[in-house]
């Protein structure tokens, strides 16, 4: 089949508008360059927004390339990893520029990783230097002596906000602030001889919810096309009114995937950024939401789930949700408060990362759509997918559900360090998910491979249970796995854990959400065991944990001698 006649093409519109159904040839530059554009076309323009303070374009060109000096002078170079410890702050932006006009591989590292992970993904990438803030110091001088790094650069929290103090001096250790200081208005840096389609940008760890994580190798093309493919593609009819205009309020991790490309789409299209320090801070996301009134905000679903309890009010904005399964009660509460509808897109850290876009959520916005389509929406350019039956490995030409694989410009060059490894010989990507595609070239994620549970036979999507579940009014948050059935070897059950909203705690038993599953799922489907949990198990991301539940129960079922 040609890109031609993909069926989603039909579904490339926002409002009355068309949209471009490729976007070949893609730029062969060094990703750096995204910032050199910017900061030329929009000099004067606010590029973040943090804590009181705004840096304007020019001004972030500016530090990030007297940074990049002082790297180099470090012994900062091409191919060399240089590591991310920070949370979200201007100074995650600033390093992540200042590393890729060295020619250097941007390594982020999440600041809640455990010190077993942090040494593991600095062994890994053999990072001799890494940023961090000065809370973390002590962190990394006690695992300092296990991996390779040679330099600490330290920043603080009050750094480059509007309670910017003078930085601290410690021993052993390089000033942020200091170092960009002592090289202002040097000579320009040389050229680094960039390759965009072999040479990385970014190698960024990814697996930690499912196994051992594994780095991820992304070239300055694959994340330059990326770019390319969502915001600007999509909002391409309204370009002149985003660009340099809008704002974009960014309360997901930086040191997350969906986050760090949200900068280079923001920096990419000259908006400005509203970083959010902590994503749990829900009262302060808010807050900067009426404050602020960004034309977008990217968040994940466990976000969502807080804030469709409150009290917000009307407000046009336009919310994307990603990096899980957004169940649909939780979307719509939101919607309800808000009177605009929330989008949904869908991506991997391997694949760029985005992949699909809901596309009617903005069109109607524009008032050119009726109805709203579920679901992740339908690829982006120059996206191909298929459809792969798990049992035998058959190509369902789109009909019915099967394991999504994914080709195209930004897919990943593989996993660290070996070029192609984790495709198919002919590219494609296995992303362990499995979807359906409507008529229309909408798709719907139902489950994750290793979630869902075979009872009897039958195949059991947990995701499926889950929303049913966020539609009783009495669940906060709900997550349905499957456990071993030790009467039934090779067959499982079902059993889901809730987290029961306040106001409805000792009005509902295990009973309650039994029956109230049976007359929406097969029988066999229906979960046999509920437990109550004050909170779930959440990854780094906001993620929702179920390896860690299942990995609990059968570890439960083994002490009580239900499993060998």
């Amino acid at each position: 089949m040609s890109m031609e006649e993909y069926p989603w093409h039909n579904s490339y519109s926002l409002g009355p508008f068309k949209l471009a159904k490729t976007l070949y040839p893609y730029p062969q530059k060094p990703l750096y360059d995204m910032l050199t554009d910017a900061a030329t076309a929009y000099a004067r323009k606010a590029a973040i927004s943090f804590e009181g303070r705004e840096i304007k374009y020019q001004e972030l060109k500016l530090m990030a390339d007297s940074l990049a000096r002082a790297l180099t002078r470090l012994g900062a170079e091409k191919g060399k990893s240089i590591v991310i410890f920070l949370p979200n702050c201007p100074q995650y932006i600033i390093s992540d520029f200042a590393i890729l006009r060295t020619g250097a591989v941007v390594t982020p590292i999440s600041p809640l990783h455990k010190a077993d992970e942090v040494e593991h993904e600095l062994s890994q990438c053999g990072a001799e230097i890494i940023i961090c803030m000065e809370d973390h110091l002590d962190f990394i001088e006690s695992i300092k002596d296990k991996t390779t790094l040679q330099h600490i650069i330290m920043t603080s929290v009050d750094d480059y906000t509007s309670d910017e103090k003078t930085p601290a001096k410690i021993p052993g250790t390089l000033q942020f602030r200091d170092l960009i200081a002592e090289h202002e208005g040097e000579d320009p840096l040389q050229e680094p001889d960039i390759n965009p389609q072999e040479d990385l940008a970014y190698l960024i760890f990814t697996g930690g919810s499912t196994g051992i994580p594994k780095g991820v190798m992304v070239t300055h093309y694959n994340r330059h096309c990326n770019v390319m493919q969502g915001m600007p593609w999509m909002y391409s009819p309204m370009a002149k009114s985003i660009k340099g205009k809008a704002s974009v309020m960014i309360p997901i991790p930086l040191y997350h995937v969906y986050g760090h490309w949200m900068t280079h789409t923001a920096i990419y299209m000259g908006m400005r950024m509203i970083l959010i320090p902590d994503p749990r801070d829900m009262d302060t996301i808010v807050e900067q939401m009426k404050e602020q009134r960004p034309m977008l905000v990217c968040m994940v679903p466990t976000q969502l789930m807080r804030l469709a309890d409150r009290e917000i009010g009307r407000m046009v904005v336009s919310i994307m949700s990603g990096a899980a399964p957004l169940p649909q009660k939780v979307a719509d509460a939101v919607s309800a408060e808000l009177k605009m509808p929330i989008s949904e897109g869908y991506g991997l850290t391997e694949a760029g990362p985005l992949t699909h876009i809901n596309l009617s959520a903005f069109s109607k916005i524009t008032g050119y759509m009726r109805f709203l389509k579920p679901g992740i929406g339908v690829p982006i350019p120059d996206t191909e997918v298929k459809l792969i039956e798990t049992d035998t490995g058959e190509d369902l030409n789109y009909s019915g559900a099967g394991e999504l694989y994914l080709r195209g410009p930004q897919m990943m060059k593989g996993y660290w360090p070996e070029a192609g490894n984790g495709l198919t010989k002919d590219g494609w990507l296995a992303t362990g998910d499995i979807a359906e595609m409507d008529d229309d070239g909408y798709f719907q994620i139902v489950d994750r491979v290793k979630d869902m549970a075979i009872i009897s036979g039958y195949k059991v999507y947990t995701n499926t249970i889950d929303d049913i579940l966020f539609k009783h009014p009495a669940v906060e948050m709900a997550a349905a796995i499957g456990v071993p059935d030790p009467e039934r070897p090779g067959s499982e059950r079902v059993k889901a854990f809730i987290k029961v909203k306040t106001d409805h705690m000792g009005k509902v038993d295990e009973g309650d959400f039994i029956e109230y599953c049976r007359d929406k799922v097969p029988p066999y489907a229906v979960p046999k065991f509920v437990e109550f949990r004050e909170d779930l198990p959440m990854t780094v991301t906001e993620k929702l944990f179920k390896r860690e539940l299942r990995e609990e129960e059968i570890q439960g079922m083994k002490e009580r001698g239900e499993l060998e």
